[in-house]
């Protein structure tokens, strides 16, 4: 499985789709699908039958997967584009490609 250039809690622009140029904060990866779910992007409705936490039922708005191809980091308010390499210690990491600085 590949690695992926984005990971939980990043912040990312989406690039295509709806939700065109709206950031957000990445909630989880699906590796195996290689999408993530991104905070207020991609808003669904589902209906939902009545249970104990939600007695009443009816619709709730939440967040579907995006695809990682269409989602790209933040830094400064503009997306960046990032690579891997092997840091000092021999461990990879990931890079901005533009400015060459690893990315936290």
């Amino acid at each position: 499985m590949a690695k992926l250039h984005i990971k939980k809690g990043d912040t990312v622009i989406v690039l295509a789709g709806d939700d065109k140029g709206k950031t957000g904060r990445v909630l989880s990866v699906l590796r195996k699908e290689g999408r993530a779910i991104v905070e207020g992007c991609n808003v669904v409705t589902k209906s939902t039958k009545p249970t104990a936490q939600t007695p009443q039922g009816g619709f709730v708005k939440k967040e579907a997967p995006i695809h990682v191809s269409n989602l790209s980091l933040v830094e400064d308010g503009k997306p960046v584009r990032t690579g891997f390499k092997k840091n000092a210690e021999g461990k990879t990491v990931r890079y901005s490609k533009k400015t060459g600085e690893e990315i936290k």
